[in-house]
């Protein structure tokens, strides 16, 4: 196995807690448990049989039995207030919800957490235990059909002001179809959804007209293939791609070389200033592999061990156009998706 493959599962195998699920980063910011992050970096382990994958899964579902009572309330009675959604981020090690104001509506975590399941069910996995756990994947889908998912303003994957999002919307329709075998899901929730992600493209939202994000919609849901991937591809190589990495969006304040003078400006003052995501190269890599597009693959992935540090880390982001890059380092969502560009890639070759 390459070298620096080999590091980054040593990266996933760090950052991995007992109970199953991951720290973003080994950094004091990012000391939480995502369910978004968990999500991307249990990928890798999607095809293998080492029970990673399904220590993941089990503890989210362990997670959802212990507040299925806020299940029941929100699968009758959509939220109205943010600590009322269903998280997205808890303690490390007791996997409690954290009552620091955030974000919380984040449909596309919800989405991502049904299609990790039914996928895992579809490669033979044993995700679902019982009963129980057949319970709790119903009152998800409950709760995205109860908060109208397909238009309900969220605060999408880098959880921050509340609009519908390409994004969250496609990951909400990839999960819907993903259990569809598993567990009743209304034919009329995956159609509005396509019709909301029809209506808002090639958009993510009415603020973005193209962001980093947009790039889920092709890998891993694949709800957009031919030449409507290939115009979401284009957009962000176009506008976001920068030497270190890809910006998340234009006017992106949050390690923002200006990000010192308030991040409550208008999204013009940050122009040319947002921070580089390392992690947007192999996604990439795998966008382009979904596309057939080897070569230009082949040149993402090159790109993503240039910006690699000595010992074979990615950090989170670079400053704009510098090298320096930020504490949450080495980042497991950007090692997962590094393993997962490097793999298909020579898999294919």
């Amino acid at each position: 196995m390459n070298e620096r493959v080999l590091h980054s599962y040593g990266i996933l195998d760090q950052l991995r807690l007992p109970h199953g699920l991951y720290l973003a980063s080994s950094s004091k910011d990012y000391h939480y448990v995502w369910l978004r992050d968990s999500f991307y970096m249990s990928l890798p382990y999607l095809e293998q049989n080492n029970q990673f994958y399904e220590m993941t899964y089990h503890r989210i579902l362990d997670l959802f039995r212990e507040y299925e009572w806020k299940l029941d309330i929100h699968t009758v009675q959509k939220p109205r207030e943010q600590w009322e959604y269903i998280h997205s981020r808890y303690s490390a090690s007791e996997v409690r919800e954290i009552d620091t104001p955030w974000g919380h509506a984040q449909h596309d975590a919800i989405g991502a957490i049904l299609w990790g399941i039914g996928m895992g069910q579809s490669k033979g996995k044993r995700i679902i235990r019982d009963e129980k756990d057949h319970e709790i994947v119903q009152k998800l889908v409950g709760y995205l059909g109860c908060v109208e998912y397909w238009e309900d303003a969220d605060n999408g994957m880098w959880e921050e002001w509340r609009e519908v999002h390409s994004s969250s919307v496609g990951a909400c329709v990839a999960g819907l179809q993903a259990v569809r075998d598993i567990v009743f899901v209304p034919e009329e929730w995956i159609t509005k959804g396509y019709q909301a992600l029809g209506n808002l493209f090639p958009r993510e939202s009415s603020d973005r007209p193209f962001d980093l994000a947009q790039l889920s919609l092709i890998y891993p849901y694949q709800v957009l293939a031919g030449e409507e991937a290939k115009v979401i591809v284009n957009q962000v190589e176009t506008h976001l791609l920068r030497e270190r990495g890809v910006i998340r969006y234009k006017g992106d304040s949050y390690y923002s070389t200006v990000e010192q003078e308030g991040r409550h400006h208008d999204l013009p003052f940050y122009y040319g200033t947002e921070a580089e995501w390392t992690f947007g190269l192999p996604w990439l890599a795998l966008c382009h592999l979904e596309l057939g597009n080897g070569k230009k693959a082949k040149q993402y992935i090159t790109q993503t061990e240039k910006v690699m540090l000595n010992d074979g880390s990615l950090p989170e982001l670079y400053l704009a156009k510098s090298a320096e890059y930020n504490s949450n380092t080495p980042l497991g969502w950007g090692s997962a998706m590094y393993i997962l560009a490097k793999e298909r890639y020579e898999r294919i070759v």
